[in-house]
């Protein structure tokens, strides 16, 4: 975290002032690291009658059967209640179930107990979805599943546009530091100098504006990507040294080789900043390991149904992980040395007419230009 010199800084939830809960989903095997699977955990429930069904289903308070929702909002999918749903699997989507583990989730509103439409609404290319953590900011272009932090998306509206920023913000740093800096750039600089406590130090001195935002820049596209790969240079580049079981159960380290081994597999090499990387107490790779590892569900659940062996794709997403966390592990020295000397404050924001924050931004932005469709087929009263 930077250092600063002053205690007036501005909290990230005046700055980003819209801000939602994450999806909480009440039951597990609706998500997963493998689509393939989650469509055949539907088609299983789909074909399983009466209290097959319903067990299958693993019945909450908000979900059963019988509960009667509308569509998930820009997604297809049935809207009658389950106990008479058939046809195939809505098409899953890829979801932020971890720190930097994207997996899928079956986009249907009568597997999800609290959905978030609102978050729905806005979920397109152009996203940002800042995340919460207890001891650090992500950001993602994934709908999160993550708990308990919330969720601040960069935009209020599709496509990219009504930033879900304090209005007037970019103006008055623009004042200060001339150009005007775009919503990427403001959300570059908040992942660069967000303090623990949320707080986050803006700068009138343009030359500290463009060294922050540079390296923000560099740890968004890092948690992104946008389908680009990151690569480490030549030599240090994570391969497969010997081929990977089919049903890998046990994950170990070893320093001294800089090598991975799932078992009797091993990737190298893997830099002991990627195997050492974590976010709230635990390693990133032993979480995205053990997510995928086999007998972790229950069996005769939808979860337990799961690829017969480790799929290659699996490995690709690994090697990518290991490069990222990596790189993200050499970064963080230069965020960590990070200094504001000339703070724009939370009183001059005040004293400008940015803060307080309008009610009306704190809440989503009417977004609904089309008839979204309710429970059994039914619109939805606008």
């Amino acid at each position: 975290m930077p250092s600063v010199t002053h205690d007036d800084a501005p909290p990230l939830a005046d700055l980003m002032p819209w801000s939602v809960a994450p999806l909480r989903l009440g039951r597990s095997w609706p998500a997963g690291p493998d689509p393939v699977s989650l469509k055949a955990r539907w088609d299983a429930l789909v074909k399983a009658e009466g209290p097959d069904r319903e067990a299958l289903l693993e019945p909450s308070r908000s979900r059963t059967l019988h509960s009667a929702v509308p569509q998930l909002p820009g997604r297809g999918g049935g809207t009658e209640r389950l106990a008479r749903a058939f046809g195939p699997c809505p098409e899953p989507v890829r979801v932020l179930s971890a720190p930097f583990d994207e997996q899928w989730l079956i986009p249907d509103h009568r597997l999800i107990d609290s959905a978030r439409p609102e978050l729905w609404r806005v979920a397109d290319e152009r996203q940002t979805f800042l995340v919460e953590t207890p001891d650090r900011l992500l950001a993602s272009s994934c709908l999160p599943l993550l708990r308990p932090g919330r969720v601040r998306p960069l935009y209020r509206r599709p496509g990219g546009s009504e930033p879900n920023l304090a209005p007037g913000l970019l103006d008055h740093l623009a004042r200060r530091l001339g150009p005007k800096p775009t919503p990427e750039d403001l959300l570059a600089w908040i992942l660069a100098t967000a303090r623990p406590d949320l707080s986050v130090p803006l700068t009138g001195d343009p030359e500290e504006w463009a060294a922050g935002v540079e390296l923000g820049h560099r740890a968004l596209w890092l948690m992104r990507r946008g389908g680009e790969r990151p690569k480490l240079p030549g030599g240090r580049r994570p391969y497969v040294r010997a081929p990977l079981p089919a049903r890998p159960s046990g994950l170990r380290y070893d320093r001294e080789e800089e090598s991975l081994h799932l078992d009797e597999g091993r990737l190298s090499p893997v830099p002991p900043g990627a195997w050492d990387y974590e976010v709230d107490g635990v390693r990133v790779l032993e979480r995205w390991f053990t997510a995928r590892a086999d007998g972790a569900a229950e069996p005769g659940t939808l979860a337990a149904l799961a690829p017969a062996a480790w799929p290659q794709s699996w490995t690709s997403e690994l090697l990518e992980l290991i490069t990222v966390l990596a790189l993200l592990a050499e970064l963080g020295p230069r965020l960590a040395e990070f200094t504001v000397t000339a703070p724009v404050t939370a009183t001059e924001l005040r004293t400008a007419g940015v803060l307080p924050v309008p009610y009306r931004s704190r809440g989503p932005a009417s977004v609904l230009d089309h008839q979204e469709e309710g429970p059994e087929g039914q619109f939805t009263l606008l």
